[in-house]
């Protein structure tokens, strides 16, 4: 099952509304400041959450109107994020692949956060990403992956370690290819790579690796 989550970060409309279009998500969650985005394009989420304190109070009375979607309203003083308990719902409810729209922005510490939680989401071996018009970041499951060069997501493909390191780090096919190299996350060795071949191909021993894929 496909499912996007819709949060409060930047939302580029057009952008937004074509990757649904595209993708065909089964699921559709809004949280918080998200909702406005529904809102404004009259979308209809299948459950709404979040403690609504960047919500117009207008926008969760029309959808309480609508009746039949699940509203759920979380106290502002938690210990997670509206993203985060949106991912989890997620994951509960037997997702395979999760987009997330809004989980980047000016709010660096949101970025960040939202990058570690897909965690969460890694260790049950569910594909999560976040998408904005510039950026596809997130942590490929498993230890071997390929990209094909006309699918690629922008020109660069940067990786890093979510964590210490990443262990037997293997790059094939690009203009900076690796064998079998440990990557700290104290060098920026793995930023801005590029796709030379029709097929690159990725391996890694340990760790957990960030794969993001960029375009100005």
């Amino acid at each position: 099952m496909r499912t996007v989550i819709i949060t409060g970060g930047n939302i580029e409309r057009d952008f937004a509304l074509s990757f649904l279009k595209q993708w065909h998500p089964s699921c559709l969650l809004a949280v918080d400041g998200g909702l406005a985005f529904c809102y404004e394009k009259r979308l209809r989420p299948d459950c709404i959450m979040g403690d609504f304190d960047s919500v117009d109070p207008e926008v969760i009375r029309w959808y309480r109107g609508q009746g039949e979607i699940p509203i759920r309203e979380y106290n502002p003083v938690k210990d997670a994020t509206d993203t985060c308990i949106a991912l989890d719902y997620a994951l509960e409810q037997g997702s395979s692949e999760i987009a997330i729209l809004g989980g980047t922005g000016t709010r660096l510490d949101h970025v960040l956060c939202n990058i570690q939680i897909l965690k969460r989401a890694y260790v049950k071996g569910v594909s999560a990403f976040l998408l904005d018009p510039h950026n596809r970041i997130s942590l490929p499951v498993g230890k071997a992956f390929a990209i094909r060069k006309e699918e690629q997501y922008g020109s660069y493909v940067s990786f890093f370690p979510l964590g210490e390191e990443v262990e037997g780090l293997t790059l094939e096919g690009f203009k900076y290819p690796l064998d079998h190299y440990r990557l700290r996350n104290l060098e920026g060795l793995g930023v801005s790579n590029e796709i030379t071949a029709d097929t690159a191909h990725v391996s890694w021993e340990t760790g957990i690796l960030v794969m993001i894929q960029s375009r100005d």
